[in-house]
């Protein structure tokens, strides 16, 4: 074995530094612990990762002496090869060599190691330094090495094996279908609103979630958005299922983080606490030590994943720059048990700990903040299901063929359960209901309606009442959701209602004639008023849980929070009947105890760890019924509602404030409500008829004091499900028809909102309803996502006069159309279509309206039949009636764009207004764009400005000037025309009979510019104004011009 040598190398790197003594440094570094693991693991680090865990594994001189396994000397290894033949580079200086710095009174060495990449040259290099050729740096092929040692592989398959048991549990509840997934862009601050075939030609499966692409940086943050019951939390457990399989070989750690444990505000976490302790884990304690500094020494191979985040607004409060003070000790130390969980998550999402590791996190898109989604380098959202997605999804439910053919037979005759179905968390509670329905059951036609039957049946698990007083105690009642129904049995119990169900439909037996019979005496919904034959006090104690449970969740609705908030006067109990029954998810965190009567002191050491269980809705949809409920029930005969917008920019409301109001209503104006006979309402409270008719009568109030006017496309949809939660499938409600004429203007536009199925179908009941009034409507369905079905449906309603919709989608359906061989629909649909006026704001409306001119200029579809093609035999009327474009681009997309749009300008013969604005086209762009302009020969207004356009553009724009007969108003606002391309546009205002109006301000222009520009409008009779004034221009030399000529304006 290598004695060491006493005296430090003569080197000039070390500077002026005192003698020491080795045995001291024995004796200093008997505190640490075994510090060969981490300087192995160095060794096969990259450079760049050394330097970003260089404050782990380097202490400073004012740190205690902590458990660190930073540094190491030439004492003799344990059980290792002391010889090495790895080559240093003699260029890197200090990387590779001992530093001796005093600290507390000893000497600490401090170790910094070469980068892994060498070469057969640095072989001479080793005998130029002496403590090189003493010291050899150990084989980073060693069996020791913390990389490849025993207690992380042991923990890695551990956690594996795990996560793997409890992900195929919670995926087999949920029955779990590929989602589709979508790259979302950003433009002005705003998401951008894809179109349904845009949406499917960008689609991406799970597996390609963190992949890179060649040209594009590393995906290290991922943000996943969802709305509220679109599988989120799902997904994430299929990704923790696929990596515990060896799908995702990236990451060798997995962490679930979830936001609900913002909750905890003691200070008493570390980071390798909240990574290991938090969660209850199989692994924790001690044996996370070597787990952790490998987590440190290599982020870049771990995976932290947000959950359990509500919206975009929670997360963008965490990016809240940390006090300096608490960033620096985080920093220096992130193993001290002084921090919240909030400092740690803030912290992890802004890079001050585990840097360099994969960010994933999820949350609903409603309230996006854009300093979140500049951060972040992909943003993905959930796609709804489709029809071939509902199929798959009802026939993992529904395991055996019989109830799996009722079952799929049920939803295509109830359109409005169909589209629901396309949110998976509504699917899977439709799935429900048709589980537990009988025979001669209805089927919800409303919202209202599907979750009022789950959450009946999440309280009566099977044919047991928990409110029975004939049992011991009310818990023992509730079964937890599958606890004792097995797959068997639910396929026996389905075989019978699914399928005598299936055959009343075949027989024609009408669900209508259905509604007049009462149901047996269940739980809301049974003989006489208050309960009577079904036990008063078990009606109280229905009464009471019900009340209480309505006030929890309008407490987390008007918190803008799922959790279950302690509330005073709510039993216990309740809280126990809401876990059984599935409506709460409780998740177990483990916590200190506090040792102190003020709680604000905690124990040093790990003995007093306590569980604590944090109590959530585990349905999103359910606590808003609930708060919705709570609205319903109370005693004020005032109903509040979300007041109608103002002129001023107002912050949207949360989607579970939507859907409250929208289940209130619906509970208020149950079709059952004058017969109080199986109503939701009925037998919970002491609620009079006063209070009901005074709350119908303040929300009618309500909707009446919307004008058109002050409604945007958001409240109109909100006003449509209002509508039709109030009166379901039936028709002839004629107060709401005159309600719904007042409010609905006859240019409706929900541009901007993006429209499910459920609010298609929604919107057509409104549009068929008023159909009936006579009443004809200018549909505008631009920016809503729509896809293609829900196009189809509302174009074909017979009270459309005109729509418009996103180009390719449009496209989409006439070639589908044609391919079927509807030519009459095919007809209506082209007919009706409209564009004028149209505003491109993206590279894609340009190809898009390039391709439907092509359509226009070949008088043809593709894929469509011949007899189709006579419907196109005058072109597309849109195109031939296409007034005014408006291209809103930046200085890239306008590079991109221009080409596609010199290409379809002269098939835009009837074209009056072009604007161009803000563009940043340049002179070449001219160029290019002058010669597609002299094809336009109605062209009446040309807009230029801030195109950055000098001279050399001008003289391109002089031909094509002279030939635009019709040309009245030319805007080449703030470019860069200097006098040269003043006197050159001089030269030809007197050619141009028709031009009104010319606007050259903000430009280079002197007063030698301004003086020729003065000089040719005396000669242009029709001119009425030019503007032309800078900061070029002399006041005095403008105003006397103005003086000889008061068509010279200054703005």
């Amino acid at each position: 074995m290598q004695e060491a040598n006493p005296e430090p190398p003569p080197s000039t790197d070390y500077g002026d530094l005192i003698d020491i003594d080795l045995d001291e440094v024995e004796k200093y570094l008997e505190i640490f612990t075994d510090q060969d693991a981490l300087f192995d693991l160095a060794i096969q680090t990259s450079e760049e990762d050394l330097v970003a865990s260089r404050d782990i594994s380097t202490p400073g001189p004012e740190e205690p002496p902590q458990r660190h396994k930073g540094s190491r000397t030439n004492r003799p290894k344990r059980g290792r090869d002391s010889t090495c033949d790895r080559h240093v580079d003699e260029n890197a200086p200090s990387r590779s060599k001992r530093q001796w710095r005093p600290v507390d009174a000893a000497v600490v060495p401090v170790l910094t190691v070469p980068s892994l990449q060498s070469s057969q040259s640095d072989a001479g290099s080793k005998a130029s330094s002496p403590l090189e050729a003493q010291t050899p740096l150990p084989d980073a092929t060693s069996s020791g090495t913390l990389c490849h040692s025993e207690c992380v592989q042991d923990y890695i398959q551990q956690e594996k094996a795990q996560m793997k048991k409890a992900c195929e549990a919670a995926l087999s509840l949920t029955h779990y279908v590929d989602a589709r997934l979508v790259r979302r862009k950003i433009l002005k601050k705003e998401l951008v609103v894809l179109g349904d075939r845009e949406r499917r030609t960008a689609s991406l499966e799970w597996r390609q979630i963190f992949e890179d692409s060649a040209e594009a940086k590393p995906k290290r943050s991922v943000l996943l958005l969802g709305n509220a019951g679109m599988g989120k939390t799902t997904l994430i457990q299929k990704l923790g299922l696929e990596w515990s399989n060896g799908s995702l070989p990236q990451f060798d750690f997995v962490f679930l983080l979830d936001g609900k444990a913002l909750t905890l505000i003691e200070p008493t976490f570390s980071l390798q606490t909240l990574l290991f302790n938090l969660f209850p884990s199989g692994f924790s304690g001690s044996d996370n030590e070597p787990v952790f500094s490998r987590v440190l020494a290599a982020p870049e191979r771990v995976l932290v994943v947000f959950d359990g985040f509500e919206e975009l607004r929670d997360l963008e409060l965490l990016l809240t720059t940390l006090e300096k003070d608490t960033m620096t000790v985080l920093q220096k130390d992130s193993r001290k048990q002084a921090y919240t969980v909030r400092q740690l998550y803030s912290a992890i999402l802004q890079r001050v700990l585990l840097r360099g590791c994969t960010l994933l996190m999820s949350a609903r898109p409603r309230g996006a903040v854009i300093q979140l989604l500049r951060r972040v380098d992909s943003l993905l959202e959930l796609c709804c299901f489709t029809s071939v997605d509902i199929e798959s999804y009802v026939s993992c439910y529904f395991a055996e063929p019989a109830c799996r053919a009722s079952a799929l037979m049920l939803l295509e005759n109830n359109p409005y359960l169909l589209s629901l179905s396309c949110n998976p968390g509504l699917c899977q509670m439709v799935c429900s209901v048709l589980e537990h329905s009988e025979a001669t059951d209805v089927l919800p036609t409303t919202l209202t309606g599907l979750c009022h039957r789950v959450l009946r049946h999440k309280l009566e698990r099977g044919s047991m009442n928990i409110f029975s007083s004939n049992k011991p105690h009310i818990l023992a009642q509730v079964k937890l959701p599958g606890s004792h129904d097995t797959q068997a049995s639910i396929g026996k119990r389905m075989r019978t209602r699914l399928f005598t169900r299936s055959l009343n439909v075949k027989a024609g037996v009408a669900e209508g004639k259905l509604k007049g019979k009462e149901k047996k005496s269940t739980m809301w919904g049974g003989a006489g008023e208050n309960g009577k034959g079904c036990g008063g006090e078990d009606r109280i104690e229905e009464r009471n849980l019900l009340s209480q449970l309505s006030s929890l969740a309008y407490d987390g609705v008007r918190g803008h929070s799922s959790l279950v908030l302690p509330a005073r006067g709510i039993a216990a109990r309740v809280r126990e009947v809401g876990l059984q029954a599935g409506l709460f998810h409780s998740l177990c965190v483990m916590v200190k105890q506090p040792v102190s009567a003020t709680g604000k002191e905690y124990p040093q050491d790990d003995d007093d760890i306590v569980e604590k269980h944090i109590q959530s809705w585990a349905n999103p949809f359910l606590q808003s019924f609930l708060a919705g409920l709570h609205l319903s029930l109370s005693r004020t005969k005032t109903f509040p509602l979300q007041p109608a917008p103002g002129k001023g920019r107002r912050r949207a409301q949360r989607e579970e404030h939507d859907l409250t109001q929208r289940f209130a209503v619906g509970l208020l104006f149950h079709e059952h409500v004058e017969q109080r006979q199986c109503h939701p309402l009925r037998g919970l409270c002491a609620i009079s008829r006063a209070t009901v008719i005074a709350k119908q009568a303040a929300v009618v109030k309500h909707l009446g004091g919307l004008g058109p006017s002050n409604l945007s496309p958001a409240h109109l949809l909100e006003a449509c499900h209002y509508f039709y939660e109030a009166v379901g499938g039936r028709r002839g409600s004629m107060q709401w028809a005159s309600l719904l004429t007042k409010i609905i203007p006859e240019e409706l536009s929900f541009q901007g909102v993006e429209l499910s199925m459920a609010d298609v179908f929604v919107v057509g009941k409104v549009l068929e309803l008023l159909g009936m009034e006579g009443r004809g409507f200018c549909l505008g369905l631009e920016c809503t996502g729509v896809q293609i079905s829900g196009l189809r449906t509302l174009v074909g309603l017979s009270n459309i006069v005109t729509y418009r919709a996103c180009i390719a989608d449009v496209i989409a359906l006439w070639e589908g159309q044609g391919s079927e061989g509807e030519e009459l629909v095919l007809k209506e649909a082209v007919s009706r279509f409209q564009l004028n006026p149209l505003k491109a704001t993206r590279v894609c409306h340009v190809e898009d309206l390039a391709h439907l001119v092509n359509i226009h200029a070949h008088r043809r579809l593709m894929h469509s039949s011949s007899h189709s093609d006579s419907i196109l035999a005058e072109g597309v009327p849109a195109v031939r009636e296409l007034r005014k474009l408006e291209f809103v681009f930046g200085q890239e997309d306008g590079c991109v764009a221009l080409p596609k749009l010199c290409e379809l300008l002269p098939g835009l013969c009837n074209l009056q207004h072009l604007d161009l604005e803000t563009s940043r086209i340049g002179d070449g762009g001219v160029a290019a764009l002058a010669q597609a302009l002299v094809s336009l020969s109605s062209l009446e207004i040309l807009n230029l400005s801030q195109n950055c356009i000098g001279d050399r553009g001008v003289e391109e724009l002089i031909p094509v000037l002279k030939v635009l007969a019709s040309l009245r108003c030319l805007s080449l606002y703030s470019n860069v025309i200097s006098d040269v391309g003043a006197e050159r546009l001089a030269t030809v205002l007197p050619q141009m009979s028709s031009l009104t109006d010319l606007d050259v301000k903000y430009n280079k222009l002197t007063d030698v510019g301004a003086q020729s520009l003065g000089s040719s409008l005396k000669n242009c009779a029709s001119m009425k104004s030019l503007r032309m004034w800078n900061q070029c221009i002399p006041c005095g030399v403008f105003e006397r011009l103005q003086h000889q000529d008061n068509r010279i304006l200054w703005h």
